[in-house]
């Protein structure tokens, strides 16, 4: 799982709050891990894989929005196969993993591979996060024609940039001025903790605000496509609109448990004394969100892949071979029907509002597309009702 307390559990002085959760049955909690990771990473795979007998999807080219998803999968691979080295270590070196609690110890090893393996984990899935943010904001880009494949290059920079920038400098607060003399009060780890979770809180405050804009904006191009607001177009709108539910929903189910253990810890840091009768309650409810955090946590490739394209079926095509584009053969079919001459009674400016009506219909189809791309009742009821299907 991927939480902050992973880089504190690092410090040999480490708080009363951290030692309760960290200490809880630690090898049914990397036990936990191990399963629900390994689950999440075959599946995942699985998932991206071509499938035998499954059409390719239908996209007009290649887009900002599917590498965005693309980049979103893989960062939750790596952070899954980082979740099962960490917690294999664990289980298989417990002597090694024992001298992380020795204060001036000389051997540096299992506190470097403490911080390493954190950091690992906690830069991939904040990544992630700051990744998802970015399919919000391309996702509305894309309906204002405002974006393309050339804006993946900011999408890189802001990603990358913010995700390596936020998370050493939570490190470096959280170990100021050593290892050794980190968590000695709430001033180093506050910053740290406040680093970690601002990527998680901005796409759980920004992106239901961007999802719905685009939705709007979608809704406002369909019915601008030909000037009427058909069943199948309102069908397509809804479908989009049930896409960025189910990925916010997934986001909310796997990443709530972190915020709830997150507030009970702080809650539990700032009493004289955790181990208190009346705070069982509390104590109980921060190891109870503690397991679920190691299973729904590596859980998220997995159900973001079913968010974004659906169940693809398990039977796997290895074979590589040249799979054409949909939308190429109907722009080469389009292009065979311009090719006819013209009438001569045509006038000029008729022949040129056409062509332009043409153009901004492939425009929209080319933009909704991208959006319920993975859809495949989604792309083919587009397909028959664009003008470019019907031979305008």
């Amino acid at each position: 799982m991927a939480s902050p307390r992973l880089e504190t559990y690092c410090c040999p002085n480490r708080d009363a709050a951290t030692q309760l959760v960290m200490n809880f049955q630690p090898e049914v909690f990397c036990g936990v891990c191990i399963g629900s990771a390994s689950i999440s990473l075959l599946l995942t795979i699985l998932q991206l894989l071509p499938k035998k007998g499954q059409s390719p999807r239908k996209m007009p080219k290649a887009s900002s929005s599917s590498t965005i998803l693309l980049l979103i999968s893989i960062c939750d691979i790596l952070g899954g196969l980082g979740m099962i080295f960490r917690s294999s270590v664990w289980l298989g070196f417990p002597g090694f993993i024992a001298n992380i609690s020795v204060v001036n110890g000389t051997d540096v090893w299992p506190s470097t591979f403490c911080v390493g393996s954190a950091m690992w984990i906690q830069l991939l899935y904040s990544a992630g996060f700051w990744w998802l943010f970015c399919y919000a904001v391309d996702s509305y880009l894309v309906v204002r024609r405002s974006a393309g494949l050339s804006t993946i290059v900011l999408y890189h920079m802001m990603t990358w940039g913010l995700a390596v920038l936020l998370c050493v400098e939570g490190i470096a607060l959280l170990y100021y001025p050593s290892l050794s003399s980190c968590e000695n009060g709430l001033e180093h780890a506050i910053p740290h903790y406040i680093t970690t979770y601002v990527p998680l809180l901005l796409v759980l405050v920004a992106n239901p605000i961007l999802f719905r804009r685009t939705v709007s904006a979608v809704a406002s191009l369909l019915k601008g496509r030909q000037g009427i607001y058909t069943e199948n177009e309102r069908r397509l709108g809804t479908e989009i609109q049930m896409r960025f539910f189910k990925i916010m929903l997934v986001f909310v189910i796997c990443w709530s448990s972190n915020i709830i253990n997150e507030t009970l810890l702080f809650y539990l840091e700032m009493q004289p004394d955790i181990n208190e009768m009346p705070l069982k309650n509390i104590r109980s409810a921060a190891l109870i969100t503690w397991i679920i955090m190691g299973v729904l946590n590596p859980m998220q490739g997995f159900l973001f892949t079913l968010a974004f394209y659906g169940w693809t079926g398990w039977r796997v095509d290895l074979k590589w071979r040249k799979r054409e584009i949909p939308w190429e053969s109907m722009s080469s079919s389009t292009a065979g029907e311009n090719a006819y001459p013209s009438p001569v009674n045509y006038q000029s400016n008729i022949h040129d509002s056409k062509k332009i009506s043409t153009t901004d219909s492939q425009q929209t189809d080319e933009a909704i597309s991208m959006l319920s791309e993975g859809n495949t009742s989604s792309d083919e009821r587009l397909t028959r009702s664009s003008p470019i299907y019907q031979g305008w």
